[in-house]
């Protein structure tokens, strides 16, 4: 996950006369390489001088004028939509120009989709705000930027056509794709009007939408991705072919942190089609004429690395270390006095009281993105083209430029589709350096970097470990008197982004704790920062992947031995109004929390909020003798403010149920000798389409100004629903995931 600043309110849309349009910006900035795609597919990706030059006299938007940085028009009436935003699966390719198309009053038929340039971009002066895509911030972040372009060019059509026909532009409308006159009866499309529009002045201020005069956005729409991934003609990272490529297979230090001491390529070298073997700081790689041929050699090369001391960490290590964070743990939020709670309630007067402790663990997690990391580079003297599935193309601008020492202006930089990010993508261009070093060996040949799953698995930015250490006072009357977390993990923004950092604290890494909710008198929430050799990142969701999972399963143990309903007992602790009651009470009603269940069935639920959402989940499953569990329905309701596409969102309400299965039940990353035990799918297994429940989304947007994430705030609430139902079912508290320690299963 990337965190991104939101765009500003009074952003400026208008184009300076000086800046280059964006078909000038094409011819003058090419690096003159022609992307061929497997499919013959050709799309989106700036092309030399010569071919940039046919396709403005006659290719398929000839004739073509830019409006401004995000608009298009052709003259049969096309609208060519920018977009900066990676498309990873989660439809922000779709509902950005749907957003763009509300208020630009075109048909939505005429639409078109194409990611926007980076290198235009920084030409430009960031004209785009920015390209990151992550912590759900896709849609919410661009949604006022993209709705202000749609309606500023509008109001450029408009004035053009008033120009045109010498009338008052308040007597015009805007509407399907057109700009008419009701007086004088007559209209124009926005294909006949671009070109004079692109000339008129871009308006200072323009008046946008209200929801009620909505059209599009929180309609269904069909995705612009769907089909080419369906027909097979979707370009990803894995797909780019460019003339003459080669193959570069790697391997790296299998310990955190080591570097290859020496290097024998020769038995290499003899193998069919083995150009070369590259010797980085970190790693060794084949180039070959194709992949296969790479990854075979490289078990041929003899590698001595040099583990510089970190051979010796292991789980055991690792476990010590967050104890000890626990305990120097300092405070991120203290309310009342909870050491003097907590003693009462231990000693003299501890009748008066029910006390509830428990400790709390999750592990390291791999990303498992269906793409492996990979990335084409292109280095011909002081130019360099770059083909990368990214999460953001200016981090991998910055990181190819910065590699082989160049300006910016001098890398070119492609953007295919991403077989899955989940934040693997974006803050860590591990990928992209290497690749562009590799095809620096080559001198001038095109090369493609492919990963291997073992690779992957063993060489990924994992989801931090994090231990937890609760405890909480329950009064005679049922309320919770105090609540005290002491939590211990790594801290990814310390290594990426120090400056985030507060009085030396992770906010970040505490969420769902520092900002909790619940009301209760005496609060005391602690974080400790540890320090191990496993590179951590941004994971899907981030901390509250796995914090909710601490918090709302401790919260049903404390609401349990409060004899307090689970759905009860957190309206009572929760301020009245709030958007986690609306989403609690509406997945609590969707599912019929608290009705007669068929025999052997049980029911457990959890709330949290993250990335501008609030999400809720209502699990209903069984539980064999053999501790199979059978999940029957799972219930999600998210209040996101407003929805963009609805379509997309169930969708990725769904995704994030499939996704966090695996991780609930079999996954976590072991360190044993200082390397990751695991390596592909027999010790990293995957939830199976049989083992997915009935998944209901219920939608509650409260709308206003709020603009929420779908991506990841779904993913919150399941590990704890979950694990809370195992517990109605069977009395078993789990308290570490994945539940496979305690012998629990996915029928």
């Amino acid at each position: 996950m990337t965190t991104q600043t939101s765009p500003s309110q009074s952003i400026d849309l208008h184009v300076e006369a000086a800046q280059p349009s964006r078909r000038g910006f094409l011819k003058q900035t090419s690096a003159g390489a022609v992307a061929t795609w497997a499919g013959g597919l050709s799309l989106g990706f700036y092309l030399p001088p010569a071919v940039a030059d046919k396709l403005a006299t006659d290719g398929p938007q000839a004739g073509a004028a830019d409006i401004n940085a995000w608009i298009r028009i052709s003259p049969d009436n096309r609208v060519f939509c920018q977009v900066s935003r990676s498309e990873m699966g989660q439809g922000t390719s779709t509902s950005l120009p749907m957003m763009l198309a509300e208020e630009l009053e075109c048909r939505w038929d005429d639409v078109r989709m194409e990611f926007a340039s980076v290198n235009e971009h920084m030409a430009r002066n960031k004209i785009y705000i920015t390209f990151g895509t992550g912590g759900s911030r896709g849609t919410r972040d661009s949604q006022l930027v993209m709705r202000k372009a749609g309606a500023t060019a509008r109001e450029m059509l408009k004035l053009a056509a008033a120009q045109r026909w010498g009338v008052p532009v308040g007597e015009l409308v805007a509407k399907q794709g057109k700009v008419s006159h009701a007086a004088s009866k007559r209209s124009a499309t926005y294909g006949a009007l671009a070109s004079a529009a692109a000339e008129q002045k871009a308006p200072s201020d323009v008046a946008l939408k209200s929801p009620e005069q909505w059209t599009l956005i929180g309609k269904p729409l069909k995705r612009f991705d769907i089909p080419a991934k369906c027909d097979g003609s979707a370009i990803y990272g894995i797909d780019v072919r460019v003339p003459g490529m080669l193959y570069a297979a790697i391997a790296q230090c299998p310990v955190f942190g080591g570097v290859p001491k020496s290097v024998d390529g020769a038995a290499a070298l003899t193998r069919r089609g083995i150009k070369k073997v590259v010797t980085g700081p970190d790693f060794v790689a084949v180039v070959a004429d194709n992949w296969w041929r790479a990854q075979q050699a490289l078990k041929a090369v003899k590698v001595v690395w040099d583990y510089r001391g970190n051979e010796k960490l292991d789980d055991q290590a690792i476990m010590q270390t967050l104890q000890t964070g626990v305990q120097v743990s300092r405070s991120l939020r203290s309310e009342g006095d909870f050491e003097t709670t907590w003693a009462a309630a231990t000693g003299t007067q501890a009748a008066d009281f029910k006390t509830v402790e428990a400790d709390y663990f999750t592990p390291y997690l791999n990303h498992f993105t269906l793409e492996p990391q990979n990335c084409t580079a292109w280095v011909k003297g002081d130019l360099a083209e770059v083909w990368a599935p990214t999460q953001s193309a200016e981090a991998t601008l910055n990181e190819a430029a910065k590699t082989l020492g160049l300006p910016v202006e001098n890398v070119t930089v492609h953007r295919p589709y991403l077989g899955g990010g989940y934040g693997r993508r974006g803050a860590s261009q591990d990928y992209v350096r290497q690749a562009v070093l590799i095809a620096r060996e080559l001198g001038g040949t095109p090369v493609q970097l492919l990963w291997s799953r073992e690779e992957d698995m063993q060489h990924d930015f994992y989801r931090p470990v994090a231990l937890y250490r609760q405890r909480a006072v329950v009064a005679k009357d049922g309320r919770v008197l105090g609540w005290q977390v002491r939590m211990a993990s790594q801290s990814i923004m310390e290594k990426i982004r120090p400056a985030s950092l507060k009085n030396g604290q992770d906010h970040q890494a505490a969420e769902s704790f520092h900002d909790m909710p619940y009301q209760v008198e005496n609060l005391d929430m602690r974080h400790g920062i540890c320090q191990i050799n496993v590179p951590v990142g941004f994971w899907r969701s981030v901390f509250h992947s796995q914090n909710p999972f601490a918090r709302e399963s401790f919260l049903d143990e404390v609401l349990q031995a409060a004899g307090k309903d689970a759905l009860r007992g957190r309206l009572d602790m929760l301020p009245a109004g709030g958007r986690d009651r609306k989403v609690l009470e509406a997945a609590a009603r969707e599912a019929n929390w608290g009705a007669k269940l068929a025999p052997g069935r049980f029911q457990g639920l959890a709330v949290q909020d993250a990335y501008g959402s609030f999400a809720a989940c209502v699990v209903e499953l069984s539980v064999s003798k053999q501790k199979a569990i059978t999940l029957h329905r799972i219930t999600i309701a998210v209040d996101s403010g407003h929805v963009a596409n609805v379509d997309s969102a169930r969708a990725q309400i769904e995704g994030n149920v499939v996704y966090v299965l695996s991780s609930i039940f079999m996954n976590e990353i072991n360190i044993q000798d200082g390397r990751v035990t695991q390596s592909n799918l027999p010790d990293y297994p995957l939830a199976q389409l049989r083992q997915i429940p009935l998944i209901q989304s219920v939608l509650v947007p409260t709308g206003g100004e709020v603009w929420g994430g779908f991506g990841e705030p779904p993913y919150a609430p399941i590990t704890p629903a979950i694990a809370n139902a195992i517990a109605a079912a069977t009395g078993v508290r789990l308290r570490r995931t994945p539940f496979s320690h305690e012998g629990f299963s996915l029928a």
